[in-house]
């Protein structure tokens, strides 16, 4: 077996992409540690050290997986994806980059990639992004058809919520996610009673209907990845099938070969 081979069967072995799971989860440990002052006091240059160590593991497993696929490692957006997020890591975090150092902590997002079932719901939530553009352009229209109502009515009553198209605008978005809305509508109910209707109108519209759109836009998403994965998974079963089939009827027509040279080779030593 050659090198690059021996190095794809690594990469690719079930126990070495499990040992790479773990060192993630343990680095995300070891960060998370590094924001106490008083871990750090204790055990600051252990953390370091250990973060170092975890950070030449995924540089070797990236090194290890360029040598074993090539140029082709840079067609899977996975890839792609660790190897920003590895380079990231390699950037200088002393002087001026000082600020860098907080980046780190986005190897923690390698999970996603390392582990399928997160890479599966990534997948559906990408999928979904043009339905959840499209609902989201009609989202914003509800609410700024709504704003521009709102400020012709309300902006003499309650100029603190609805003085100007971008107050608003804010006091809107906050009352489409349930928060503190009743104290915004009874003091405009306070001079308008009919107000309430505005209100419940918008909320049925905005919380109730349009972001609703959005959850089942996310679900068809991932149902899709789900049947393309299925779909992926039994065309590789039967190409694999398939592969097992030729190969034993090779194995059958060698074996039939043999067979008839043996009687041809008996049937000539009788006759002699």
């Amino acid at each position: 077996m050659r090198t690059r081979d021996r190095a794809r069967a690594l990469v690719e072995n079930g126990r070495f992409q499990q040992f790479i799971i773990w060192v993630i989860v343990v680095n995300a440990v070891t960060l998370g540690l590094e924001t106490s002052t008083r871990v750090m006091a204790a055990a600051g240059g252990l953390l370091h050290v250990a973060d170092r160590v975890m950070l030449a593991i995924f540089v070797l497993e990236l090194a290890c997986r360029l040598y074993a696929y090539r140029w082709r490692f840079f067609r899977d957006p996975w890839n792609v994806f660790d190897f920003v997020i590895v380079g990231i890591s390699l950037l200088p975090t002393t002087g001026p980059f000082s600020v860098l150092r907080a980046l780190r902590v986005l190897r923690v997002l390698r999970l996603i990639s390392a582990v399928p079932a997160m890479r599966r719901v990534v997948s559906g939530l990408l999928a979904a992004v043009p339905g959840m553009a499209s609902i989201g352009a009609l989202l914003g229209l509800i609410i700024y058809v709504a704003a521009v109502m709102a400020t012709k009515l309300f902006a003499p009553i309650a100029p603190e919520f609805f003085g100007s198209l971008d107050t608003t605008l804010f006091t809107l978005f906050q009352t489409m996610t349930g928060e503190g809305w009743p104290d915004v509508a009874r003091q405009v109910m306070a001079e308008a009673p009919l107000a309430w209707i505005f209100f419940v109108v918008y909320i049925l519209v905005s919380s109730f209907a349009v972001l609703n759109l959005f959850i089942a836009v996310i679900v068809s998403g991932m149902e899709k990845q789900v049947t393309d994965d299925l779909v992926r998974a039994e065309d590789q079963h039967a190409a694999d099938q398939a592969a097992s089939d030729k190969l034993i009827l090779e194995e059958l027509r060698a074996l039939r070969a043999e067979v008839a040279e043996l009687r041809a080779e008996r049937t000539a030593a009788d006759r002699g």
